[in-house]
């Protein structure tokens, strides 16, 4: 089953669902309706890689929100913006961790040649990372790796 028909799915569990699933519903149509909106921007039907993409989006979006949430003290909007992740979490795939990214990383430095870049390694260990780790953190160890092998 593809990630559109899994959304399209769980829909309409929610929609049965009435009050209680009553934030799945929410974020479910706000994911398809950023999924069409590509769609029709790019004019072509999108492939679950590029949904896993606007699923991360929606994650990145709210895990920004929940900082600046926490920052005001606003513990309604922080236990809602939570729920939502939480649903969210259900379509994308498990996050790497730290030691499997710069695991990642080494490999994609160590098929480089000298002096290496930060433009080539992020282009070699972007697509393998992709919607599994936060780029941050990838763009974080890649820096140190690169510095631990350019000095």
């Amino acid at each position: 089953m593809s990630l559109k028909e899994q959304l399209k799915a769980d829909m309409k569990e929610a929609m049965k669902a009435r009050e209680a699933g009553k934030v799945a519903l929410s974020v479910i149509r706000m994911v398809n309706g950023a999924i069409k909106n590509t769609e029709i921007n790019e004019k072509r039907e999108l492939s679950d890689t590029d949904i896993l993409g606007i699923l991360a989006k929606e994650m990145k979006m709210r895990q920004d929100s929940l900082a600046e949430f926490e920052k005001g003290q606003r513990d309604d909007l922080v236990d809602q913006t939570k729920e939502e992740m939480e649903i969210l979490k259900k379509y994308l795939p498990a996050q790497l961790s730290e030691s499997e990214i710069r695991t990642i990383v080494v490999n994609a430095i160590s098929s480089l040649t000298a002096p290496v870049k930060m433009g080539d390694v992020m282009g070699k260990v972007m697509p393998e990372t992709k919607g599994k780790a936060d780029g941050k953190l990838v763009n974080t160890i890649v820096r140190e790796e690169i510095a631990k092998v350019n000095g």
